[in-house]
């Protein structure tokens, strides 16, 4: 299904038939990646009494509930609300969900006993390139992101300068295959998301503060996807909280 667009201009031709997904999805497996220090998730058929909401356990129908927390166990979405006192839900600060983005890979940099990403190095990938999502892939990029135990493992991660320079030049959606675009233990800085979402104090918000802009955060961009420009699907849940688990899909332009 080829589909022609226009945007700023230019003509665009993308094949929805060709998703390329890059969320992770979520299981109450083993195989399920956990950040933040939080069990697996836990998806489990009802239970009122002897009635068990499952088939093969002799009822009508599959009856599950599902516990999990969208920050710790896969592919999410996020708005500023999760950094604010005020609450900020990401179904209202999510209003367009279609978007030309950058991927780039990335080597993070050594620093001390970290490894982050500078800005040099985005500013390089981009190359001139102003999107409206950037798309961020570290390396190594090994299978076992899809099922990482990340929780006091001190996975790479932005630096503000870098976060405040995509900040700065409009980028309004980052995407990155890492559980946080911050230090995992860094005293409750959030630095990255700070400087992303330009909020100056999260008591009392700037007036200047990026309200639609999202981080999308455990996603996982497989290797035999070229960098380069593509189109942008990202898919939320409709949850009024700071997170929904998230759904972004490519298409090659």
């Amino acid at each position: 299904m080829i589909v022609t667009l226009e945007h700023k201009n230019k003509t665009l031709k993308v094949d929805l038939s060709k998703p390329i997904d890059i969320s992770i999805p979520l299981t109450n497996t083993d195989e399920n990646p956990i950040a933040w220090y939080i069990e697996k998730p836990e998806i489990e058929p009802v239970v009122f009494g002897e009635w068990i909401g499952s088939v093969e356990k002799g009822a009508s129908t599959n009856f599950n509930t599902i516990f999990f927390n969208p920050h710790g166990h896969g592919t999410h979405t996020e708005c500023l609300g999760h950094i604010t006192k005020e609450f900020h839900s990401i179904n209202k600060a999510l209003k367009q969900f279609f978007f030309l983005a950058e991927l780039v890979t990335v080597d993070p940099e050594l620093l001390g006993e970290d490894r982050i990403i500078s800005k040099s190095q985005i500013e390089k990938a981009l190359n001139g390139k102003i999107p409206e999502a950037i798309i961020i892939r570290s390396l190594p990029n090994e299978i076992l992101k899809k099922s990482k135990k990340y929780s006091n493992t001190n996975p790479p991660y932005l630096s503000e300068e870098t976060a405040r320079y995509i900040c700065e030049n409009g980028i309004q959606h980052l995407l990155i295959d890492l559980p946080s675009v911050d230090k995992e233990k860094d005293e409750g800085k959030l630095l990255a998301h700070k400087a992303f979402w330009n909020v100056k104090d999260t008591q009392n918000l700037n007036s200047d503060v990026r309200m639609e802009a999202t981080i999308t955060e455990m996603i996982y961009v497989p290797n035999e996807i070229q960098d380069g420009s593509y189109l942008l699907n990202l898919q939320i849940v409709s949850f009024e909280n700071d997170a929904s688990p998230s759904k972004p899909i490519l298409y090659k332009i």
